[in-house]
């Protein structure tokens, strides 16, 4: 009788990996379904076919949900049991459409008549299954350098094949210039060479807002993560790949690291996109919709770093010029994106110590030990850095533009102009000037500000501020005459000091290489602005003054190899490639080498 039970136990295990297979690739060629329908214009006769298609799919979807509860007796978590009733709903709401004179009766109900809620469902329906597929990453395969350009590759690859799709332009585009429009969106750079607002369909737009998400954040870090969020479970394995991925410091903290991660971001994004909608104006953009579009759009880019915007001349645009509420609230947008998540949630936790102790001092009971260090050293340089650069950038561009760019705005104008001046050279892309217009004194202060970029671990490019900071406490230890770095109490490592001069060395090799190729591809360029856009695309800035779209093919070429380097890091690369160099057990003895 045991062994007979063992025999079904195990014939259902096989029925149930194969229904979740059978699933998922339905849910897959599914969405691929979708993805032709939204990008191919179609008859009125294949329009109806497809609709069936969806409807039969999400039937027999759902059946293989139910025969998982009902059948196989499988307990899902509660978070996957709402989600499946979310589900439930919109498949139950999408059959009241079909039901005949429904509509008619409840005029209320003729919106779920619209197509876009059978896409959300099988949206839906994949992002269920997709996320039961097991994800394990092996180190002996890919190492976490390796998965992280790997991951980038592949979603450029398929922004590239989308933004090809017929109905995701107006009248077309070039392999090319789809290929650059892909990688500055992943890479969230914002170099344009075709006109986002004017060039690109809703559809066109909606995926390269999907690329600046993703970019952003990273692909790995949602599959990752939704695939703990349905499952509850991952191997040792794949939390080590993603201990690196997220520079975590534990690994048990890998997947609350993440959960934190999507909630700030999207939860940032959503009071922007809000603030963002409030400081419109209906002489701006007229319809509600295009307004919520525009907000959302903007969000994303802004605090993603990416600087694409609907707009053909950015916020320089005639109508959004003077609009001083939308441009502060996308700068604060992208300062936070370019801080660092580390940093955020270094804070949420000092916020939260905060708050702890002054409750246990109302309710007289005894505070929480005395914690100087919940602030840690990373943080403080960073917001230290990141003041300092706002501060010197917001004083000079003021100096410096207040006769020339500044002179058409008012008092108030000119302060929020220049500090937007400042803050957006640091990878965010967007400007509220005429760079073209700007002051070569200006200028030289932007490439300071461009290469320097972002903080670690955010959204931004750059060397990042961190860096600078090693940098400068580094030659002012040495003029002290000291044999290591100190800042606040506490020493810096070696291993820093090595990984920080690494990334500036290359930094500066690749930028000088990619301006050596593009002087050499298009002769008739101006080297300050060559210079300017390779500083530009290596930082993932997204600044020009306005040569991008007259580059020739080449050129473009370099530009789309400097902003995907910039992104994922030359240290990155070398790091991926020499992966079986392993720690060395023996030391030479140390020499001395002439520096100076």
């Amino acid at each position: 009788m045991k062994f007979s039970g063992f025999k079904t136990w195990l014939r259902n295990e096989r029925l149930l990996r194969y229904l979740n297979r059978f699933s998922f690739f339905l849910s897959l060629i599914t969405i691929l379904v979708a993805i032709y329908d939204l990008g191919f214009k179609q008859i009125k006769a294949q329009e109806q076919q497809l609709n069936s298609y969806y409807f039969t799919v999400l039937i027999i979807g759902i059946s293989a949900i139910l025969l998982r509860y009902m059948f196989f007796r499988v307990k899902f978590r509660l978070k996957v049991r709402i989600f499946d009733g979310i589900l439930g709903l919109i498949f139950f709401m999408l059959l009241l459409v079909k039901t005949d004179g429904l509509l008619e009766n409840f005029p209320a109900l003729e919106f779920l008549n619209k197509m876009a809620y059978m896409y959300m469902a099988a949206l839906v329906y994949f992002i269920r299954e997709f996320a039961t597929v097991d994800f394990n990453f092996s180190r002996q395969y890919l190492n976490p350098a390796q998965l992280f350009i790997t991951s980038f590759l592949g979603i450029i690859l398929l922004g590239c094949v989308l933004l090809m799709l017929p109905k995701a332009t107006h009248n077309g585009i070039s392999l090319l210039d789809a290929l650059f429009t892909s990688t500055s969106a992943v890479c969230v750079t914002g170099l344009i060479v075709v006109d986002t607002g004017s060039y690109f369909t809703l559809f066109g737009q909606s995926i390269i807002l999907f690329l600046m998400q993703m970019g952003g954040l990273g692909i790995m870090t949602f599959a990752s993560y939704f695939s703990y969020f349905f499952r509850g479970q991952t191997s040792y394995q794949s939390q080590l790949m993603l201990k690196d991925a997220t520079n975590s410091d534990k690994i048990g903290e890998v997947f609350s690291v993440l959960k934190k991660i999507l909630f700030i971001t999207f939860l940032i994004e959503f009071i922007g996109a809000i603030f963002i909608y409030f400081s419109l104006s209906k002489v701006e953009i007229a319809h509600i919709g295009d307004r919520i579009f525009f907000s959302i759009f903007h969000a994303v880019s802004g605090f993603c770093n990416a600087g694409f915007s609907t707009l053909e001349t950015s916020l320089y645009d005639p109508d959004f010029r003077f609009n001083y509420p939308l441009h502060l609230g996308i700068a604060f947008l992208f300062i936070l994106g370019g801080i660092g998540f580390p940093i955020v949630l270094n804070i949420y936790k000092y916020v939260k110590y905060l708050f702890k102790n002054l409750a246990l001092k109302v309710s007289k009971k005894r505070p929480m030990p005395y914690s100087p260090w919940v602030i840690n050293l990373n943080t403080r340089i960073v917001i230290v850095s990141t003041i300092i650069l706002l501060s010197v950038g917001t004083l000079g561009f003021y100096y410096f533009e207040y006769d020339n760019t500044l002179a058409e705005h008012d008092w108030f104008g000119k302060i929020v102009t220049a500090f937007f001046g400042a803050s957006t050279p640091r990878t965010a892309g967007f400007n509220t000037v005429d760079v073209s217009a700007l002051n070569f004194s200006t200028l030289m202060l932007l490439f300071m500000l461009m290469w320097i970029g972002a903080s670690p671990a955010s959204t931004g490019g750059g060397i990042k501020t961190s860096t600078i900071a090693i940098a400068t406490l580094n030659f002012l230890s040495l003029a002290r005459g000291k044999d290591r770095i100190e800042v606040y109490k506490r020493e810096v490592s070696q291993a820093s000091v090595r990984r920080a001069f690494a990334i500036i060395s290359l930094s500066l090799m690749v930028i000088g290489f990619a301006i050596f190729l593009i002087a050499t591809f298009d002769q008739d360029k101006q080297l300050l602005d060559i210079a300017f856009e390779a500083f530009s695309a290596y930082s993932t800035v997204g600044l020009s003054t306005g040569i991008t779209a007259g580059l020739s093919s080449y050129s473009k070429v370099v530009i789309i190899f400097t902003m995907f380097i910039g992104r994922v890091s030359m240290l990155t690369i070398l790091i991926a490639m020499l992966r079986n160099v392993k720690h060395l057990n023996y030391r030479y003895p140390k020499d001395e080498i002439l520096i100076n």
